[in-house]
């Protein structure tokens, strides 16, 4: 239902320091300056559905965008949805279900220690995994380290 080309596209998730997260999306094809988006999500199954609390604005003052905190997704999968209306007609809606649209940037690794010995010209280095809002399995992390001489 809704005018034709009025959805959103390219909605995508991050979250960042374990437990906020920004969603953003791109507005309709067909979007006027006077279309309004509303984002509305659970990210339990259990939990009620509640719209954006924080929306991001465009520079028409469309919201193209919602800012979270304090989010929990653990091994759930998060549903979204959103639609809108222009002058009072109804645009197309959007809704996800898939909980593939949601990225995670990881903080650094913790508690990093290195030992370096002259006499064997070797270094030891420890470190603990990342703090990270949903992954369990610690084995899952690949690490690159980059040592450089100064």
């Amino acid at each position: 239902a809704g005018m034709n080309i009025t959805a959103i596209s390219n909605f995508a998730c991050v979250i960042f320091n374990v437990s906020f997260m920004n969603c953003t999306w791109d507005v309709g094809r067909t979007a006027t300056e006077d279309t309004q988006y509303f984002l509305y999500w659970r990210p339990l199954k259990n939990e009620n559905i509640t719209e954006c609390q924080n929306y991001i604005n465009d520079t028409c003052g469309r919201h193209i965008g919602c800012r979270f905190q304090n989010v929990t997704i653990k091994d759930n999968i998060p549903y979204f949805l959103v639609n809108g209306s222009r002058s009072g007609q109804s645009i197309q809606s959007y809704e996800n279900i898939s909980g593939y649209i949601t990225v995670e940037k990881l903080t650094p690794p913790l508690n990093v220690t290195v030992n370096c010995t002259e006499a064997s010209r070797r270094c030891n280095i420890w470190w603990q995994p990342p703090r990270t809002s949903h992954v369990e399995n610690m084995s899952c992390f690949k690490y690159e380290i980059v040592i450089e001489n100064k």
